[in-house]
């Protein structure tokens, strides 16, 4: 599983960050992106990120 985050389209909200800290950080630009692949016990919770970024800016391939 991989995920990823659309630079263009992220608002820097947090709620990915937020709810995955694992995967998702918020970088110097303010913006969210995936830091490390998603293991075995975090895929719950990235796609739960990806269902809840209020601007669909994250994606994630299984």
């Amino acid at each position: 599983m991989k995920a990823y985050v659309d630079p263009d389209l992220c608002i820097g909200c947090g709620v990915c960050a937020g709810t995955c800290p694992s995967v998702f950080e918020i970088n110097d630009d303010g913006k969210a992106e995936a830091v490390h692949e998603p293991e075995e016990g975090e895929k719950d919770s990235a796609i739960e990120a990806r269902d809840n970024c209020p601007v669909s800016a994250i994606s994630i391939e299984e």
